[in-house]
C-alpha cells in the first residue's frame, strides 16, 4: 500500500496527449495487483482460459500497454527485487490479510452472495511465479522493455527519471516520491468513475501527474521531511504513531522541523521494527542497478498471437488490431523528451 500522504500533495489533471513521447518508469506489481484486483467475473473469480489458467493480468497489460503505445507513450515495466528485510513485517501482514479475504470470500460463496463474493475476492489477489513469468514474457512478445529491480521497485524509477533515462514514474503509491521522483503520473488508462471498495458509491478517476518540487513549495516541507512526515503516518516499514495522520504529522513536522526532535518533545512512540534514521536512510539511498537497457522493439507479431489467442484464448480481433497498433509504434532507441518538463 506504501505510505498515505497523497492527500498533502497537489495533483493535476493531465492527458494522454500531454504525455505524448514520454517515457514512463511503471512499478510493475502496482500495476499488476490492480488488474488482478479489478478485472474479475461476476462471481469475483479472475478470468480464465480454457485450461483454468487466470488470464486477468495478460488482458489488463495487453490492453492499456497497447493503449499507452497508440496514445505514442513509451512504457518502460519495473519489477520488484528482494525486498528489504525492515519490510518483512508488512509483507506478513498483507498474507494475514489475504488468507481472512479468502475466508470471507468462502463465507460469501456458500451464502451465494455475489457482491460480497466480488469484494473479498478482490483482497485475494496474489502475483504467482505463473503471473510474474507470463507478465515479463507478454511484454517481451509486445517489445516493451523491462527493468529488474535491485530492490523497490518505485525506488529503481526515481532512480531512472533522476538519470534522465525516464520522463515520469507511473504508480498508484505515492512512495515514489519518498525516494525522489520529480514527477508521478497516477490513473494510467483511467478514465470516467470507479467504485469505491466496500461502498456503494463512486468516484471519478482520470489521469492524474504531482511533481514533488510543485508539492514540496506548496507545503513549505523539503524532501527529508517529507519523509519525516511519511515516517509519522507509517511507511511499508513501519506503522506510524498512533492516531497521526497525514495532516496532522505535516504540522508536527513544521513545528519541530524533523521526527527527532518531534519524537522528543512530544514524547511519542514509532512503532517500527527498524530505527527511524535506517528507514529515512533507506528512503534518501536505496539499492538501485544501472543494469538495463531501454529499447522499444518491433512485437513478435506470431508469437504474440500464439501466445494470447492460440494458448490463452483471446479473441482474434482484439489481439491483430493491437498488434497493428504495437507494429506502428515501434520506435527502436529512447530517445525521450526530458526538457519538455
Amino acid at each position: 500500500m506504501g505510505t498515505q500522504i497523497g492527500t498533502l500533495l497537489t495533483k493535476d489533471p493531465i492527458t494522454y496527449e500531454e504525455l505524448h513521447g514520454k517515457v514512463i518508469a511503471i512499478d510493475a506489481y502496482n500495476t499488476i495487483y490492480q488488474f488482478l484486483s479489478a478485472i474479475r467475473q461476476k462471481d469475483g473469480s479472475l478470468l480464465m482460459d480454457s485450461s483454468g489458467n487466470p488470464t486477468s493480468h495478460l488482458t489488463g497489460l495487453f490492453s492499456r500497454t497497447s493503449k499507452l503505445r497508440e496514445a505514442n507513450i513509451r512504457p518502460v515495466f519495473i519489477f520488484d527485487g528482494k525486498p528489504p528485510e525492515m519490510k518483512k513485517e508488512t509483507l506478513e501482514k498483507r498474507r494475514g490479510s489475504k488468507e481472512a479475504a479468502a475466508l470471507n470470500y468462502d463465507i460469501a460463496r456458500e451464502e451465494g452472495n455475489l457482491e460480497d463474493m466480488k469484494k473479498f475476492a478482490q483482497g485475494t489477489s496474489r502475483i504467482t511465479p505463473q503471473i510474474l513469468e507470463e507478465s515479463k514474457k507478454l511484454l517481451e512478445l509486445m517489445g516493451i522493455p523491462c527493468v529488474q529491480a535491485a530492490s523497490e521497485a518505485e525506488a529503481q524509477a526515481a532512480f531512472m527519471t533522476s538519470r534522465e533515462d525516464a520522463d515520469l514514474v507511473g504508480s498508484q503509491d505515492y512512495d515514489a516520491f519518498l525516494f525522489g521522483a520529480e514527477s508521478v503520473v497516477r490513473n494510467l488508462g483511467s478514465t470516467g468513475k470507479r467504485k469505491v471498495p466496500g461502498q456503494k458509491k463512486y468516484v471519478a478517476k482520470a489521469p492524474e501527474h504531482i511533481s514533488l518540487k510543485g508539492s514540496l513549495e506548496q507545503l513549505k516541507i523539503t524532501r527529508e521531511q517529507l519523509i519525516d512526515v511519511a515516517i509519522c503516518i507509517g511507511t511499508d516499514f513501519n506503522e506510524g504513531i498512533q492516531h497521526v495522520g497525514a495532516k496532522t504529522a505535516l504540522k508536527l513536522i513544521l513545528k519541530h522541523k524533523d521526527i527527532d526532535t518531534l519524537i522528543r518533545a512530544e514524547d511519542k512512540d514509532i512503532r517500527t521494527c527498524a530505527s527511524v534514521e535506517e528507514i529515512r536512510e533507506f528512503f534518501l539511498d536505496p539499492p538501485v542497478t544501472t543494469d538495463y537497457t531501454l529499447k522499444w522493439k518491433n512485437p513478435k507479431s506470431d508469437e504474440l498471437f500464439g501466445f494470447l489467442v492460440g494458448k490463452h484464448d483471446f479473441s482474434e480481433k482484439q489481439v491483430l488490431s493491437n498488434i497493428r497498433i504495437l507494429e506502428g509504434r515501434a520506435s527502436g532507441d529512447c530517445q525521450s523528451c526530458l526538457s519538455d518538463w
